[in-house]
This record gives C-alpha cells, sequence and structure tokens, in this order.
C-alpha cells in the first residue's frame, strides 16, 4: 500500500510533463501556422486587423505588420523550449485579446474573417463568420497556455537543459 501511496504522485508528475510537453509542441505549432499564413503579406495582416474596426487605420496597419512576427518569435520560443512560462503568458494576453476582438466582431454584426490563420478580412455577403467555431478553438489554444502557465517544466527543453534537468 504505501509503494502504491508513494508512486501515485511520481506518476502523476511524470504524465504531467508529458501533457505540457504535448502543450508546448502545440502551441507553437499553432503560432508559427498563424504567423507563417501571414508573414508573406504585411499589408494584408493590416487589412485584417483594420476589418475589426477597433483602432485608425495606420494603427492597424502597424499591429498587422508586427503580429505574424510576434506569433512566429512566440513559436520559435516555445518549440525550443526557451522562457516557457514567459511565451505562454504572452500567449494566453494574446488569445484573450483575439478572443475579445472576435466577440467584439460579432456583437457589432460585423462578417469578417478573423485573419487568424489567413489574410482575414470582410466576408462576401451572406457568407457565415463562424465567430463561435473561432471563439472555441481559441479557447482550446488559451487552455494549452494555461497548461503551460500552470506546469511549464517540458521534456525536451532548452529551460530543462539550462537548469541542468534530463
Amino acid at each position: 500500500m504505501d509503494t502504491e501511496d508513494t508512486s501515485r504522485p511520481a506518476r502523476s508528475a511524470a504524465a504531467w510533463l508529458w501533457i505540457s510537453t504535448a502543450a508546448r509542441f502545440g502551441l507553437a505549432l499553432v503560432w508559427l501556422v498563424a504567423g507563417a499564413t501571414k508573414v508573406g503579406d504585411l499589408a494584408a495582416s493590416g487589412r485584417a486587423v483594420n476589418a475589426y474596426r477597433l483602432m485608425p487605420y495606420e494603427a492597424a496597419k502597424v499591429v498587422g505588420a508586427a503580429q505574424p512576427f510576434l506569433e512566429i518569435a512566440l513559436g520559435l520560443l516555445l518549440l525550443a523550449g526557451l522562457a516557457v512560462r514567459l511565451s505562454a503568458g504572452i500567449s494566453a494576453v494574446l488569445l484573450v485579446v483575439f478572443i475579445a476582438g472576435i466577440v467584439s466582431a460579432w456583437a457589432r454584426g460585423l462578417a469578417i474573417d478573423c485573419g487568424c490563420f489567413s489574410s482575414g478580412g470582410d466576408l462576401a455577403e451572406g457568407v457565415d463568420p463562424g465567430y463561435l467555431w473561432e471563439i472555441l478553438r481559441d479557447l482550446g489554444f488559451l487552455a494549452l497556455a494555461g497548461i503551460l502557465l500552470w506546469r511549464p517544466r517540458t521534456r525536451f527543453s532548452l529551460d530543462g537543459l539550462l537548469m541542468g534537468e534530463r
């Protein structure tokens, strides 16, 4: 009985190490794909941000041009496992901002493509924007970031290597 009681926390810790590793790689993939789909056309990324009609066009252009590079940087940091908790925190903040933007567009009756994994912008007349799906998807990504905020130790990470962990 004692052996089972003492091994349960060890198994749980090992399981969380793998769960966090999967969350880290999953969130890295999300950011790398999101950034890669936009980095080749920064003007379109600016137009996608402008489609939300939350800031002046000049500000939307700057945000749209910076966003793909931030997404790629987060993806690379998470892929390498460097500054995992910080990257997860920034990811969580960005995802909350994205969700709030989508909710805002939905509440104001805008029909836009969120631009999350595309060039985004206004949709053609009669096309369903699919906001609920986009919000649920981003909540899933937010859960990945939450796992990493809670349990930032992962396998195959530079953080672990720098800390002398195996």
